[in-house]
């Protein structure tokens, strides 16, 4: 094992070190004696990464700390293209190694002393580490002279295990019967339409009322993810600004980012109605990313901040496209997948976004533009990425005794699933899907007596394309590990095909909504009207929303 100053060394203040608190001191100033050193629970031996004051394993709360022996399996890497990092010119390398002393502790890093090319899955790596300041960055280089690939070693929750972990039940009285979406409403949306954002948020909102043939009187919820706060371009200013702004007087609210993304600000809403708190909730949920760039460009604004993961950002790690990536790596290792199989998705959306005059991009895509756009952080290129836009979504969740007086025939709740299963730490989590699918998809199922080959139309998260196959694969569409033969040529996937999927073009042709899109389109689908991209006798739809954070879906049903 290397230490000490056998790392490199880069110019002082260049690469922005970690802030160090009295929990982390022990890891960050490890390397001055060129020993890696994780807590470790004293009562099971565990070594708990990041830092708990309690033991994830068997929850004692004796902590203590070992120096391990500094070496790893590369479990992850990524070359990003894209973001710049002080201290890191690009290209620069993110990576996740998993930890021989306990292969349930991975550490994002950068490899060093090595060529990209040279880097495959599986290789053991040994800890260097880098003099930042007052800190010391764990780095990893692969050991010289040493073995080959060993193979990855398991993760802490493997996809197979989903369903031994879900709750049942506790009372068969579904919240979801009580509730019905009765409203939907849409701002417009584009890319740098450089409008207020809470201007567009109320377009929606009152357009959603409208549609319900409800007044705005009649308004006595408000539920909206991720609500105020410091949020830069993906927030409208939360409850606060839409009831300052219309004068409501509602008997319920919510807001807050620790939540199933915009699904979670509808059920939140569901359970509300289904508890007699409210009838009739207004759920928004607004972007204007593609305006605060160029107000950023300009300089009338601060940048974004970011990730700001201590674990992650030192190494570069600032966007969830570092993350995601390694986690598509690994099932291109494991399964077979490749970027074809990623283009496929995005080939079919950009079909369906001809068909949408709402979509940002509409022109055709083929293949050779999807595998020869630029690259953004490997294996995703540009066409793999949502776009972000400008605009606004909003839904009425109304209690169902209401929704049949209401101007449009109601789409009602079959069944949702949100249990989580999978740690949250985006770096600890699945190692082979997208964190936050499995548990969901299963809970789902558990929660209806209806399954996957029921669904008509299916609106699934897409923040990147491997988002999108992840649920295909957790909700059953699929096998796991089988998504490549069901994307192959994207027939299965096109509006006639066997699961029309993402059918107004999805985030990476319509527009980077963060799943409140997809809500609003599987309503449209459910009502008939969809128009040239309407699938025909659509009936039954899921929805998801949120991707890599905790996410949940939903199970929608036409009341005709």
């Amino acid at each position: 094992m290397a230490g000490g100053e056998s790392g490199t060394e880069p110019e002082d203040g260049l690469r922005r070190p970690p802030a160090v608190t009295p929990q982390t001191e022990f890891y960050w100033t490890s390397g001055a004696d060129g020993k890696l050193r994780i807590q470790e629970c004293l009562s099971c031996s565990a070594l708990i990464h990041p830092p708990q004051p309690v033991c994830r394993y068997c929850r004692a709360d004796r902590m203590g700390v070992r120096a391990v022996s500094g070496y790893a399996a590369l479990m992850g890497f990524t070359v990003n293209h894209r973001f710049a990092v002080p201290g890191l010119p690009r290209p620069y390398v993110v990576a996740q190694v998993a930890l021989e002393d306990d292969p349930r502790v991975r550490l994002t890093t950068n490899p060093v002393d090595c060529d990209p090319a040279d880097l495959q899955l599986g290789m053991r790596m040994e800890v260097v580490f880098e003099k930042t300041g007052e800190v010391w960055l764990p780095l990893f280089r692969p050991v010289r002279g040493g073995d080959g690939p060993a193979g990855l070693p398991p993760g802490e929750f493997e996809p197979v295990s989903a369903h031994e972990h879900i709750r049942p039940m506790p009372t068969q009285e579904k919240f979801e019967d009580k509730v019905a979406l009765t409203g939907i409403g849409m701002s417009r949306i584009g890319r740098r339409l450089m409008a207020d954002p809470l201007a567009l948020t109320l377009k929606a909102c009152r357009a959603a009322v409208a549609d319900a043939g409800l007044e705005l009187d009649d308004i006595d919820g408000l539920s909206t993810y991720p609500g105020a706060g410091s949020l830069g371009p993906f927030t409208e200013g939360g409850v606060t600004a839409v009831e300052g702004a219309l004068g409501l007087r509602p008997s319920w609210f919510n807001g807050g980012a620790e939540t199933f993304g915009p699904g979670g600000s509808l059920i939140a809403a569901m359970l509300a109605v289904a508890g007699g708190l409210a009838r009739h909730v207004l759920c928004f949920r607004t972007i204007w990313e593609s305006t605060y760039s160029e107000l950023v460009k300009a300089g009338k604004i601060g940048p974004p901040a970011g990730i700001a993961d201590p674990w992650l950002a030192p190494y570069g790690a600032v966007s969830a496209a570092h993350t995601l990536a390694q986690t598509a790596q690994r099932h291109f290792h494991r399964y077979g997948t490749d970027r074809e199989t990623l283009g496929w998705i995005a080939l079919s959306q950009r079909a369906n976004a001809a068909l949408n005059p709402t979509a940002v991009y509409r022109d055709p895509l083929t293949m050779d533009d999807y595998l020869g756009a630029r690259p953004i952080t490997t294996p995703f290129g540009l066409y793999d990425c949502d776009v972000p836009c400008d605009g606004a979504v909003a839904v009425i969740v109304s209690a169902r005794e209401t929704a049949y007086d209401l101007a449009r025939p109601p789409v009602l709740v079959e069944a949702v699933g949100t249990q989580l299963v999978e740690r949250l730490e985006w770096d600890q989590s699945t190692p082979t899907h997208e964190p936050q699918v499995l548990g969901q998809a299963a809970h789902l199922w558990s929660r209806t007596g209806l399954c996957h080959s029921d669904v008509d139309v299916a609106e699934l998260y897409d923040g990147f394309t491997f988002n999108f196959l992840s649920w295909i694969e957790a909700l059953g569409f699929c096998g796991i590990g089988e998504a490549k033969d069901f994307l192959q040529d994207g027939t299965n996937i096109a509006r006639d095909g066997v699961l029309p999927l993402n059918t107004h073009g999805g985030q990476l042709s319509h527009g980077r909504t963060h799943g409140m899109g997809l809500i609003h389109e599987a309503i449209v689908q459910l009502r008939g009207d969809a128009g040239p991209r309407q699938v025909a006798d659509a009936r039954v739809a899921v929805a998801s929303s949120g991707g890599l954070t905790p996410s949940g879906v939903l199970l929608l049903r036409a009341d005709r």
